[in-house]
């Protein structure tokens, strides 16, 4: 009996279809079933070829071989994923399997990882193409229902895989020109180098900002306050001199209502989450960075079923949608939710204006809960976090608008005009679904006077001014990018472009990188030293600063970006061919190396420190990243580093903050900014002594493990602990 073979990016993504396909048979990297034959990727397993594939002198980085400009780029099997590709191969290969159904992540990318593995292993039967946004059983079912030929998909992977070679020609060439022409390691992007910008180019902002005094006047009159404004509704002067002599006009003087203003307005809810809103609030909440979103995401996608697929770029919902909102009531009506969820269900219809949109749905809708109840004590914390996150933004935005009353007041000391504002709620509509710890993210952007409770008031009411006083502030700087900020500078970054055209592409389409790569590229400007955390804010290293410096001009803008996005498009709706567009690459790839030999800028290393590298002699340079220090060698074929100080998850006993590890061997020592310092030995005899199991080292040690570069000493000791505990 012929079987169809199903082609999945993740075993976990393939083992549920297995399940719902009936495919009980175990074997080697796949499931088998009467019908169907499931196998997986695992990611990526093939890729586009590293340049000494096409030339073994490109093994070694010398100027004078660039640019590097194959003229068919080849693909190979990633190395650590080729056991996979040959079971996958294999299956492709046997005589009973006649057709093949694309299951990869529905979107540019996951065609372009079942593309690539196809072209590889030379398939030429018939194919068909899954599309499916959620990973349940119904889902599931419907779509392989509904598959389509894997040929309606052919011009976007076509546009996939012209933008994946695009970028190794600009990329890997302007970097390695880079790197040969300053001896430092340094890389470069279309993406990362304009990101990178905007943050350097904030730091610049910062550093060239000179504060100013500003003054204003405040009244205190009878149960409420009021601010000075000039005739032009501004209540600040930098005339310190000026509102001193007004209040000295004030003073003594009554105050008379000239103005009450009552209007009624509404504020309709937010709309739903698409990834980057969602990695957004993430990390207001709870700053977490835009790869740990990521994650969660997909373990509540994949692993709990409880949300649809995260890499979306729609913030809305289909029309073909809305049958299935009761079932998805029904499944988050437990716990906290279950009130608000079936108060929802009563009233019909629903109320869906500000959730349904078909223009604005692009390959998958915004991400909400599926049809299947989450079994929450399963859920990790940061798991329920966002899951959170998800249902109280899908509770509110099927809830009416937030009603209030908005009341306005002028009142005349004098001549002196002031105002006051106040609010009064008519209806919370859609803030019932969100508590008190909400209000930071909601009021994020509110407006800057104060909102106040009013006493009834009148025109033409005389009132008693209490007192009288002038107030100061300085003017602020440009706030540091955090991860929230710089997500949404990511998303629209039109700002960096003066054509208004390229700023309308860039609007339409995902601006900086896509929903599913903005967060490794984020994580890409710390691992390269770009980027320092210091709390929440971004700050650009100078390495960083010197890099957007040497970079050639058109990488540090998103114009570039702005135009392949146009290309692609047009390339992935039959518009254009993808070959010419590849053939220009190649041609702008030449000149950016050219532009990078002519240059006369140069790069110094300002973190040298005097300790020299063990395996080549050179100075070592002390660097940053989000978990400590490092000793990284500034010569990129060496390649040594040795962490300095780790931040672990152990707790400072004082301040409960997370304790900082220091040296090697046994002076290793536990450090806190407050000032408590602790030996590691002394750290191994407290816990044992306050009653720390097994359990608790071992889960502090995986989580460790789980970072790269885990310090080795630090695993050590905590191994010998546990070895020198066991019963």
């Amino acid at each position: 009996m012929a079987k169809t073979l199903v082609l999945a990016e993740k075993p976990s993504v393939g083992k549920e279809l297995a399940r719902v396909l009936g495919c009980k048979r175990g074997g080697d990297g796949y499931l088998e079933g009467d019908r169907y034959v499931v196998t997986w990727a695992l990611g990526h397993l093939v890729t586009l070829a590293d340049p000494d594939v096409y030339d073994k002198k490109l093994e070694k980085w010398n100027m004078d071989d660039l640019p590097m400009l194959p003229e068919k780029m080849k693909l190979v099997v990633i190395p650590e994923t080729s056991r996979q590709y040959k079971v996958v191969t294999n299956l492709m290969k046997r005589g009973d399997v006649s057709e093949l159904v694309i299951a990869t992540d529905a979107g540019r990318e996951g065609e372009l990882v079942a593309r690539w593995i196809m072209v590889k292993a030379g398939w030429n039967k018939p194919a068909k193409r899954l599309w499916i946004s959620s990973q349940t059983d119904k889902a599931i079912r419907e779509g392989f229902a509904n598959l389509k030929p894997a040929r309606d998909y052919d011009n976007l992977f076509k546009s996939a895989q012209a933008r994946s070679e695009a970028d190794w020609l600009v990329g890997l060439n302007v970097t390695r020109a880079l790197t040969c022409k300053h001896n430092a390691q340094l890389s470069a992007g279309r993406v990362q180098t304009p990101t990178l910008a905007l943050v350097v180019e904030r730091e610049n902002e910062i550093r060239r900002f000179v504060p100013k005094d500003f003054y204003g006047l405040c009244a205190e009159l009878e149960g409420f306050r009021a601010s000075w404004k000039d005739e032009k509704g501004n209540g600040r002067s930098f005339d310190k001199a000026k509102l001193e002599a007004l209040l000295k006009q004030c003073e003594g003087k009554e105050a008379v209502i000239t103005q009450i203003s009552k209007m009624r307005k509404m504020t309709p809810p937010p709309a739903a989450y698409d990834l980057t809103e969602l990695q957004r609030d993430a990390n207001k909440k709870y700053a977490y960075s835009a790869k740990e979103t990521l994650n969660l995401m997909q373990s509540l996608y994949e692993r709990h079923k409880a949300l649809t697929y995260p890499r979306t770029d729609s913030r809305y919902i289909s029309d073909d949608v809305v049958p299935t909102l009761p079932d998805r009531l029904r499944a988050v009506a437990q716990g906290e939710y279950k009130e608000l969820a079936w108060a929802i269900q009563r009233k019909k219809p629903f109320q869906t204006k500000y959730l349904v949109n078909n223009a604005k749905v692009t390959d998958h809708h915004a991400i909400i809960p599926t049809e299947e109840a989450a079994s929450l004590y399963e859920l990790t914390g940061p798991e329920k976090n966002i899951y959170d996150l998800v249902v109280r933004r899908f509770l509110a935005v099927l809830l009416p608008p937030f009603e209030y009353e908005q009341i306005s007041l002028t009142v005349k000391i004098g001549e002196q005009s002031f105002t006051a504002s106040g609010k009064r709620v008519l209806d919370q509509g859609w803030k019932a679904a969100y508590d008190k710890n909400f209000a930071a993210l909601e009021d994020e952007d509110a407006e800057a006077e104060e909102e106040q409770r009013l006493p009834e008031l009148q025109k033409g009411q005389r009132l008693k001014v209490r007192k009288l006083r002038l107030t100061n502030g300085k003017t602020a700087p440009p706030a540091r990018y955090t991860e929230a900020t710089l997500l949404t500078a990511m998303e629209h970054p039109q700002g960096q472009v003066s054509d208004k055209n390229l700023q309308k592409i860039l609007q339409e389409t995902s601006g900086l990188g896509t929903p599913a790569t903005r967060a490794d590229i984020i994580e890409k400007l710390f691992s390269s030293f770009y980027v320092e955390r210091q709390g929440k804010t971004l700050i650009p290293t100078s390495k960083g600063i010197q890099l957007v410096d040497l970079a050639p001009a058109e990488l540090r803008s998103a114009e570039l970006t702005a135009r392949w996005e146009d290309r692609l498009a047009r390339i992935a709706k039959g518009q254009e061919r993808d070959t010419d567009f590849v053939a220009e690459m190649r041609q702008y790839a030449a000149k950016l190396v050219k532009d990078v030999k002519a240059s006369e800028a140069s790069y110094s290393h300002d973190n040298q420190t005097r300790k020299p590298c063990p395996e080549c002699g050179k100075l070592l340079l002390l660097v940053k990243d989000k978990r400590g220090e490092l000793l990284v060698c500034p010569d990129r074929e060496c390649g040594f580093r040795r962490r300095t100080t780790q931040i672990t998850n152990a707790r400072c006993p004082n301040c409960h903050k997370k304790l900082e590890l220091w040296g090697e061997g046994d002076k290793q020592t536990f450090a806190c900014a407050c000032g408590y310092r602790e030996k590691l030995s002394d750290f191994e005899a407290r816990r044992k002594r306050d009653g720390a199991g097994k359990s608790d080292v071992r889960r502090f040690m995986a989580q460790q493990e789980n970072k790269t570069e885990a310090n080795p000493a630090m695993a050590d000791a905590l191994a010998k602990w546990m070895e020198k505990n066991k019963k």
